[in-house]
């Protein structure tokens, strides 16, 4: 015990040799040093040497039957071997070493570095730092205790009570309890696992922020964006930058996609496509909601529903689309002005009704449907496909069935043809065959091989069978006691040239997929998406690091204080997008 006590007493005369040399030094620089720093303390000291050759100007100290102790302005380090610069106010600690910030952050390595001028320790061999709520492990860890943040580059794992994280990068924000990831982020979860480019992760909430490509796999779902959202203790989120849901047999792509495990509910706004994967067909709108329970899709704003009809598209829209049922039983509704069209047909009316499994679909309430150049009105309107083929098979027009098309030879007269019911055949998805039944009536022009005109066909008969080429009237064939005549044109007035009933709705002919959409629909003012908040701007980096590919994604070292102003600077909003109409074709 003797030799100790002589041991501590020279370094306690040492010590005080060179403060009071330090006293000596100009007055003014002494004043200032005093008031931006304070000197790390030693607590216990147990065996003091000196080694001029290899560490000059530092007092060694090693442990006895207790760990050498230093103290720093709240933070105390124990360790088992030190070398303590005291006039540069810095510390090198090796074995076991443990720093204890008050009572809830402690930090252990095989060995550190601590700055007390910077409050900046940096750590190595197996570092772990802890607090009440997480476990940080690395090779190597940075503390800044100025600013209350710890950082890494090396590759770090983060524990907590809800996920185990990892990345290449990584800093931890004590203050807020945030941590920033960046580069191969990797959340894992018994439920889910998350991979991301860029995350912020707050361990009292759970909650992530993704900043660069994204995606978390679930049991049921799998999510991409590259700018989004994620509550990772009820497994819900949404992302507002190229973001993507599978669900439930449906891809949901949009502007901004929501989505919650819980309540099986995904929504998304603006430019949104959901394609079922199963029957291959495509809704697209501003707004959309799918319900996974009821297996149902709602949507609105310029929505459109397309599927595939024999190599052709068949475009369906209305103010707002329903999708219901099971895969092999969808049921899809459009209300309001709703409106189809494929290459030779197109039609429109209040609501539309299709169901998968008969492949019946009915235009409801003021139907009209265009054949080529045919118009086609009634009460109602069935177009029915092959469920097999899903080829187009037959068409009713039930009560007051009309068929008119312009003449197309004088351009002011039309042929015309009516009955109580209309049914028509179509063959290779062309229609071929329409049979008029009960008090048909028919007023046609006719022409000679010269294009003369013959004179004006008008006849009633019980039924009428007419038969297209190239969507035209090929002939025409009277069924039971036909009753007419063909008036010369001279003979035939005007006002009896136009059956009872007649309507020409040429006008309303959807003639492109585009004009399924009216006015309204085309000046939609997209809502504003609110933006993530970004800690770096993403866009920036991902540039240098085109314009520099040798640099690996986000290991382009910065000294300590460099990194964190370039942090501070860039810690801004994502910008609002204004709000624009629609102009674009939601039909392509």
């Amino acid at each position: 015990m003797g030799k100790i006590k002589q041991v501590r007493f020279t370094y306690f005369f040492l010590f005080l040799l060179i403060s009071l040399g330090c006293f000596a030094q100009n007055e003014e620089s002494q004043t200032i040093d005093t008031a931006e720093t304070k000197q790390i303390n030693i607590v216990y000291g147990a065996n003091f040497t000196k080694d001029e050759a290899n560490f000059p100007g530092a007092f060694i100290f090693s442990k006895d039957e207790k760990q050498v102790q230093f103290e720093h302005e709240g933070a105390d380090l124990w360790c088992d071997y030190a070398i303590h610069y005291q006039k540069e106010n810095r510390l090198r600690a090796v074995g076991n070493v443990r720093v204890q910030q008050g009572d809830s952050v402690t930090m252990t390595s095989g060995k550190a570095n601590y700055d007390g001028n910077l409050k900046l320790a940096k750590a190595y061999d197996n570092v772990m730092l802890t607090n009440t709520s997480m476990t940080l492990q690395t090779d190597t860890l940075r503390w800044d205790r100025e600013n209350q943040q710890a950082y890494y580059q090396d590759f770090g794992t983060v524990v907590d009570s809800a996920n185990t994280l990892t990345s290449e990068i990584g800093r931890y924000f004590m203050e807020l309890k945030k941590l920033q990831f960046l580069d191969s982020v990797h959340i894992d979860n018994p439920q889910y696992i998350l991979d991301s480019e860029q995350l912020d992760y707050y361990t009292t909430s759970k909650n992530a922020y993704m900043y660069g490509p994204s995606t978390i796999t679930g049991e049921t779902y799998k999510m991409y964006c590259e700018r989004g959202f994620y509550d990772t203790k009820i497994e819900s989120g949404y992302g507002i930058k190229n973001t993507r849901i599978d669900y439930n047999n449906r891809i949901i792509e949009g502007d901004s996609v929501y989505f919650d495990k819980t309540t099986e509910f995904a929504s998304a706004t603006n430019n949104i496509t959901v394609t079922d994967t199963i029957n291959q067909g495509v809704i697209r709108a501003h707004y959309a909601e799918v319900h996974k329970a009821k297996d149902s899709v709602f949507a609105t704003k310029r929505a459109v529903s397309i599927s595939l009809v024999e190599q052709d598209s068949l475009y369906m829209h209305g103010d707002t689309l329903m999708l219901t049922g099971k895969p092999d039983n969808r049921i899809l509704r459009a209300f309001r002005n709703a409106k189809l069209y494929k290459t030779d047909m197109s039609g429109k009316c209040d609501s539309i009704h299709f169901q998968q499994s008969t492949g019946l679909t009915q235009l409801i309430k003021n139907p009209v449907l265009w054949n080529g150049v045919n118009q086609m009105t009634g009460d109602s309107i069935h177009i029915l496909s092959d469920t097999k083929t899903e080829k187009l098979d037959s068409l009713k027009v039930l009560e007051n069935a009309f068929v008119v098309s312009l003449d197309s030879i004088s351009k002011t007269g039309y042929n015309q043809a009516k009955g109580i019911n209309l049914f028509g055949k179509f063959i290779e998805n062309e229609l071929k065959i329409i049979d008029l039944v009960q008090n048909t009536e028919v007023i046609y022009y006719m022409y000679n091989d010269d294009q003369e005109l013959i004179g004006i066909n008008k006849t009633k008969c019980s039924a009428i069978r007419i038969t297209f080429a190239n969507d035209d009237v090929e002939d025409l064939t009277f069924i039971k006691e036909p009753d007419g005549d063909i008036y010369p044109e001279t003979e035939f007035l005007e006002s009896d040239r136009k059956l009872q009933g007649f309507i020409w709705r040429g006008d309303e002919r959807i003639m492109t997929k585009d004009e399924i959409f009216d006015e309204d629909d085309n000046n939609i003012e997209l809502v504003i998406i609110r933006g993530i908040d970004n800690p770096i701007d993403i866009d920036a980096e991902e540039e240098e690091r085109g314009i520099n590919a040798s640099d690996p994604i986000n290991k382009i070292p910065k000294p300590p204080k460099e990194e964190e102003d370039a942090n501070s600077k860039a810690r801004k909003p994502v910008e609002k997008p204004k709000s624009k109409k629609v102009t674009s074709n939601s039909g392509d």
